[in-house]
């Protein structure tokens, strides 16, 4: 019995140190795809075709706290092709890439493709930069904010319907649908129309803490575009603010019925937390 106990244990033993063996020998091998799979990025990242330094920029958002791809985005927002310092700084804002701040927030201020300025404005938001804000307010408003750091072309810019339309919602600003509007009826509004971008930029203020931000919103309620009006009710609710309630029972009576409803949710919303926050003391 002893002798077979031995045996058994010799085989485990011998069994463990092949293992170990195969996993060592896999060594080299993985460490020589880890190279390959570098010079796969870098080389897309400067390759003669935009697309595929597009593609291979997107792909760096992949890795987060990684200095050696946050190096290679931020090298990309320089790219001569928009496309390219749109993916850089989208990538930048996935990465959570903070050292990359201040030359995200120079896209802003000389930036002249639209779709560039609202991938920086949306990484900027991501990294908890407020500055990015002034992008979407711009877009909402057409105005810029008093402290904001936009050109005055650029806030034309973002305010021309036909750049607008041009860019499109699904292109970047980052629509997420709300009070039961989902991207269908954002498809069926007019190819010339820019009111599904200004909805998307409503929706993303709701988080600015900037108090010019509410009465903007509170403008946006009565907008001549529905989807803009429900957007900003939208936005509104998820600020958290009940003295706002008030200010928004007109929309009650909204032609458009999903503007009405969403004016009732935010309502309600807003007055349990008004509620909520009495009965807490």
């Amino acid at each position: 019995m002893k002798v077979s106990s031995s045996l058994r244990m010799n085989k485990v033993a011998f069994a463990l140190a092949l293992i170990g063996l195969s996993l060592f020998a896999a060594l080299p091998s993985f460490a020589i795809q880890i190279d390959k799979a570098w010079s796969l990025l870098q080389n897309g990242a400067t390759d003669k075709g935009k697309e595929h330094r597009e593609h291979a920029v997107k792909a760096l958002g992949l890795l987060p706290s990684n200095m050696r791809a946050i190096d290679l985005a931020t090298n990309a927002l320089a790219d001569s092709a928009p496309e390219v310092r749109a993916a850089a700084a989208e990538s930048l804002g996935h990465m959570r890439a903070r050292l990359a701040v201040p030359k995200l927030k120079g896209i802003l201020e000389t930036e002249k493709d639209v779709q560039v300025i609202i991938a920086g404005a949306r990484a900027l938001i991501s990294l908890g930069d407020h500055s990015g804000y002034d992008v979407y307010y711009a877009v909402l408003t057409g105005d810029k904010k008093s402290s904001g750091g936009m050109l005055d072309d650029q806030k034309k810019m973002l305010h021309d319907p036909k750049k607008m339309a041009q860019f499109g919602f699904e292109e970047g600003i980052g629509f997420v649908p709300f009070a039961g509007i989902g991207v269908e009826a954002f498809k069926a509004i007019r190819k010339d129309d820019s009111s599904p971008v200004r909805a998307a930029a409503a929706r993303v203020l709701a988080e600015d803490p900037d108090p010019n931000t509410t009465e903007a919103l509170l403008n946006a309620a009565s907008d001549k575009s529905w989807l803009v009006r429900a957007a900003a009710l939208d936005a509104i609710s998820r600020r958290n603010d009940a003295s706002l309630a008030e200010k928004i029972e007109t929309h009650l009576d909204d032609p458009k019925e999903e503007v009405r409803f969403t004016a009732a949710a935010a309502i309600i919303h807003l007055a349990n937390g008004k509620e909520s926050r009495r009965k807490a003391r």
